[in-house]
């Protein structure tokens, strides 16, 4: 074999890897609540301690990068996530949350998977109906000694920084292959159905 005809390994670009290093290190303790709690921390922990928030957001992030929207749809995600934790906070849960969030995760795996390219307006509508569902948990779940303020700063920080690493795995897939995050898709619906039947 010619030398000059071997490649090097390609690396993870060092963009995602304080996204790599937040989720792996939140993810292990599964939900918040683990030691004191302060508001902006704790708020950062709460997208980040499940699978169900933190594979809807990734999955915003991969969709967007498919649609050519890297900003609009996470920012209306955000936006409405924001709305939806503020009635949260006032009400509480829902009947039909947890499925809600299930939902979420599965479909925005099958649009990914299958590469479904819906006009901006309604890519946008559906995605901030599913950040509704996650507001409204992150609200009704934000501990009573938790400032309302900083807990919300520390989800939607969490939440930009999934969406980013999202964008980020869509784009460096779909360079590789455009099968890559089809298969990427149908991992986060599949995960999708596993919530749902817990």
């Amino acid at each position: 074999m010619n030398p000059s005809n071997t490649r090097a390994p390609r690396r993870l670009p060092s963009s995602l890897l304080p996204v790599l290093f937040a989720v792996s290190s939140t993810l292990v303790f599964g939900h918040p609540g683990h030691g004191p709690v302060d508001g902006f921390g704790h708020g950062f922990d709460h997208p980040l301690s499940g699978w169900d928030h933190a594979l809807a957001m990734i999955a915003v992030g991969i969709w967007a990068a498919q649609l050519g929207a890297r900003w609009l749809i996470p920012g209306a995600f955000v936006a409405m996530m924001s709305l939806g934790a503020v009635c949260g906070h006032m009400t509480g849960a829902v009947p039909g949350l947890d499925q809600g969030i299930a939902a979420s995760v599965l479909i925005l795996g099958l649009l990914i998977a299958r590469t479904v390219r819906l006009p901006i307006g309604y890519a946008v509508a559906l995605v901030g109906l599913f950040a509704l569902f996650h507001g409204v948990a992150h609200g009704a779940e934000m501990p009573a000694s938790a400032g309302g303020l900083a807990f919300g700063m520390g989800f939607v920080a969490a939440t930009v920084l999934l969406h980013a690493g999202g964008v980020a795995l869509g784009v460096i897939a779909a360079g590789r292959s455009a099968r890559l995050p089809q298969l990427a898709g149908w991992a986060i619906a599949a995960a999708g159905v596993a919530i749902a039947t817990i």
